[in-house]
């Protein structure tokens, strides 16, 4: 992922320092686990920990160095971690192991710290939005269904939404991080000809991960599902996001992106402010989402395994990681510093005459008794007449006649109150006090 993108914290876990470090550690925990098995005196595995090599750019070097002449990292690294020591312990390095069992292993410790990160992130999202619902929760603005006013709501019970569905996203994530936080060491095609089970088991366990069936590698419907975690997220940043750049429009301005000083909104026009954030948000998201679809496609491998998957992986899984955690953070500040404006939202919501009230008229004539498609013609007629003749709904009510003869003053007056509509919207906001 470009540095434009990335934040350091995520970014790091995914360098060439951190991956060669987790191969490491890998080998080291199958070390200590034959010895923990009987295969070799506890001596030689701690000759071999006070040993371990430092995982430096010059180690990495080495190891770039050596592949020239290998043509496969793994047996690269293993060359030099051997060298680096220089024992006869060291010669246990990679012992009965095939290269999968360390790269997949060890992406399984990556991804449970990415993912580790991840949820800690989309929770802060999560606890973001929930702030604002509630400080919002009494604010009304009006209901928009294809982009024409429909009823009252209020901005609360909207951010609300928003924030639940972050919940599901953070579900859906912690189950596909417990997924990839996984490990395998059954060798060449799965089977532990070399390996015993337990030493599996016993390795993972100091990994702090799960020991799972596989063939020479961890079936690809795991990362896939990771893949589907981040993007799903992604979707749900740029759904918020695009709510926002409506509400920014000239036309609506109910709510604004935080403008700090010095920041240009256009190098031609000095009156722009445009949602700059929550553009660039919509336009990750699509490629958040298509990591995705490189990833389902790595599910299909040739028998045992192939290596088709391994090059997509090296690109969309540390992309895709960094850039979720990117999507997360910025999408926090985003709601968090948004400038809300409740009057704006007032203004708006009267902007078209009562009409948003239509449906209130029409079920109080329905419950006086009147047929429903009549009352329905009645109040799209008066809707009509409101918008075109720029009175309110309820003063075109108020005159009809049959209205009048149906309808008493109070019941009218209930039918555009505003109160009476919301009375239920903050139910949404309510869920969210106990999460």
């Amino acid at each position: 992922m470009i540095n434009r993108y990335s934040l350091q914290e995520m970014a790091d876990l995914f360098s060439d320092q951190a991956r060669l470090g987790k191969w490491l550690d890998v080998e080291l925990a199958v070390v200590e686990a034959l010895a923990k098995f009987g295969k070799l005196d506890s001596g030689k595995v701690d000759a071999l920990v006070a040993s371990r090599p430092t995982i430096d750019d010059a180690f990495v070097k080495k190891v770039e160095e050596r592949e020239l002449i290998t043509d496969h990292d793994l047996a690269a690294f293993v060359d030099v971690v051997q060298s680096t020591i220089g024992t006869s312990e060291a010669q246990w390095i990679h012992y009965g192991l095939t290269s999968s069992d360390v790269v997949d292993t060890a992406l399984g410790l990556t991804l449970k710290e990415s993912g580790s990160l991840l949820m800690a992130t989309i929770n802060e999202f999560f606890e973001a939005l929930k702030t604002r619902a509630l400080e919002f929760q009494d604010t009304p603005m009006v209901g928009r269904t294809h982009g024409m006013h429909a009823e009252p709501t209020t901005f609360g019970a909207k951010l609300a939404l928003f924030a639940l569905q972050v919940k599901r996203d953070a579900t859906r994530l912690d189950r596909a991080v417990k997924g990839v936080s996984v490990g395998k060491l059954s060798g060449a095609v799965g089977t532990f000809s070399n390996i015993d089970p337990e030493i599996e088991k016993l390795a993972c366990d100091l990994l702090g991960l799960v020991p799972v069936p596989a063939t020479q590698v961890i079936s690809r419907d795991r990362h896939a599902e990771y893949l589907y975690a981040l993007a799903s997220i992604g979707s749900t940043i740029e759904m918020i996001a695009t709510e926002i750049r409506h509400m920014a429009r000239t036309e609506l301005g109910e709510a604004n992106e935080a403008f700090k000083s010095g920041q240009k909104g256009s190098s031609a026009m000095p009156h722009k402010r445009n949602p700059i954030l929550s553009e660039r948000l919509c336009g990750l998201a699509r490629v958040l989402r298509g990591y995705l679809l490189s990833g389902l496609e790595d599910i299909a491998l040739w028998h045992e395994r192939d290596i088709s998957h391994s090059s997509v992986e090296r690109i969309i899984l540390p992309d895709a990681s960094i850039l979720a955690h990117y999507m997360l953070k910025k999408a926090t500040s985003l709601v968090t510093n948004l400038e809300v404006h409740p009057k704006k939202m007032l203004a708006n919501l009267e902007l078209s005459n009562g009409v948003v009230f239509s449906q209130s008229v029409l079920l109080a004539l329905v419950g006086s008794g009147l047929e429903r498609d009549s009352a329905y013609r009645i109040v799209q007629s008066s809707s009509r007449e409101a918008l075109s003749t720029n009175r309110s709904l309820r003063e075109v009510i108020e005159a009809n006649e049959e209205v009048g003869r149906i309808l008493g003053e109070k019941e009218i007056e209930n039918a555009f109150d505003l109160s009476r509509i919301l009375r239920h919207a903050n139910k949404t906001v309510k869920t969210l006090e106990d999460m």
